[in-house]
């Protein structure tokens, strides 16, 4: 991948992520556990499945806004150090996408079969509120981009790292 390349990558990747962030913390900063679990028909039900979904978010918000500090600082350096960006996307890839696709509360799935008919490929655990149904499908549209742009760094990267290491001790 020419430095060119990988910069631009790199300046793709800080927006989106910037985009994420900010339409996170727009969402955490506007609801509360008690007000989405006083929306539901059922509070019992409906407070654990919330308590996860909105930690799960927090944690996401953190993953991305330190993505995006990291590749700010990358793209800032005088000298473009392409080893620090690569490390970084890689990082953006194995934190920030994995954890939105497979979040640790499992509030939601991806059903892959309907990201290739154009229809929202996002599966609800539970019937969520239309604001938190249309945050979650927005960032998914925004994360598929990303691990499209991305998908060297879910394998190749770390077998090219793998082999430079050998070649290295050899």
């Amino acid at each position: 991948m020419s430095a060119t390349h990988l910069k631009q990558l790199c300046e793709e990747t800080y927006t989106k992520l910037k985009k994420v962030s900010m339409e996170v913390e727009r969402y955490l900063n506007q609801v509360t556990l008690s007000s989405l679990v006083s929306q539901s028909g059922d509070p019992e039900e409906y407070e654990s499945y919330y308590r996860n979904y909105l930690s799960d978010l927090r944690h996401l918000l953190v993953y991305c806004e330190n993505a995006y500090d990291r590749l700010g600082v990358s793209l800032r350096r005088a000298r473009f150090n392409e080893e620090f960006a690569e490390e970084v996307l890689y990082q953006v890839y194995h934190t920030c996408i994995n954890n939105f696709y497979y979040p640790k509360g499992e509030v939601y799935d991806e059903d892959g079969r309907y990201s290739y008919t154009g229809q929202d490929a996002i599966i609800f655990r539970k019937q969520v509120t239309p604001e938190l149904q249309q945050l979650t499908l927005t960032l998914s549209k925004v994360f598929e981009q990303m691990r499209d742009d991305l998908q060297y760094y879910e394998t190749d990267y770390i077998t090219k790292k793998r082999m430079q290491k050998e070649q290295a001790q050899a």
